[in-house]
């Protein structure tokens, strides 16, 4: 909510909209907006950095490619024998809560990177031009669109591990901290994830020291990066990568469905 109240002091476009508040196509407009709270109209016809929707430049090439990497956080996942020791809700919980960080570690690590573009701002006003309804909260133009500032946002975490320059050992460490996390609501096993989690990060912090002997603050500068992970949405990864592909389909029911599939 604080994001949203300092862009409407700073916002430029917010203060211009605002003296036009009698129009008619404002009103229109208007009434979108308070069917969704979340991201209305304005926000996508604003052209500042926070409000500016975006999607992938080239999404063919992109797409794919971020499916392959989706495919093999699963894969990493099926791989672990910890993992499969847990009872199913655990191993749905700690899936719905680690695969959007798991995915960006995964990014990282294939030396993933991309390009996007605007996207059009002129749909909502053409279908209320055209057919002078006002499209349903529940149709599909109403979903939160990838931002430009989200973008940034994900690009920093990726060039932060970048600069890291993480070895194949210390990436599927740092996974395993992320995937057993033992604050995930709901967990039956929470303490036997929390042993998993401390023993993922002690096999870090050991493959360390013969690679890098001398950083002594390298462990902490690790987790504190992976930690930043957790500000990009798993809602966001989907519309950005993968809603191109799947279109209207649940993400969260096809990774549970590659999950368990023999």
């Amino acid at each position: 909510m604080a994001c949203f109240e300092m862009f409407y002091e700073q916002c430029e476009c917010f203060r211009k909209g605002s003296h036009h508040s009698n129009a008619i196509l404002y009103n229109i407009l208007s009434q979108k907006d308070t069917i969704n709270n979340n991201y209305s109209v304005g926000q996508q016809n604003c052209h500042c950095k926070v409000r500016r929707s975006v999607r992938l430049k080239n999404p063919e090439k992109t797409c794919q490619g971020a499916s392959d990497i989706l495919v093999k956080t699963i894969s990493f996942m099926k791989n672990l024998p910890s993992f499969h020791q847990l009872p199913i809700k655990d191993q749905l919980a700690l899936l719905q809560s680690s695969w959007a960080p798991l995915f960006i570690l995964g990014l990282a690590q294939e030396g993933v990177n991309f390009d996007v573009t605007d996207v059009p701002a002129t749909s909502m006003l053409k279908r209320i031009l055209l057919d002078g309804q006002i499209p349903e909260a529940s149709e599909p133009f109403d979903r939160p669109q990838p931002t430009l500032v989200g973008v940034q946002r994900l690009k920093s975490c990726l060039n932060k591990l970048w600069s890291l320059d993480l070895s194949p050992k210390e990436y599927a460490y740092l996974k395993g901290t992320i995937l057993f996390n033992p604050d995930v609501p709901g967990l039956r096993t929470s303490q036997f994830i929390e042993s998993l989690q401390q023993e993922a990060q002690r096999a870090l912090h050991e493959v360390l020291a013969p690679l890098h002997p001398e950083d002594t603050g390298r462990f902490a500068r690790i987790l504190l990066i992976a930690s930043t992970l957790k500000t990009i949405t798993p809602m966001f990864i989907t519309e950005l990568f993968f809603r191109p592909v799947i279109g209207q389909t649940d993400l969260l029911d096809l990774l549970a469905e590659m999950l368990f599939a023999r």
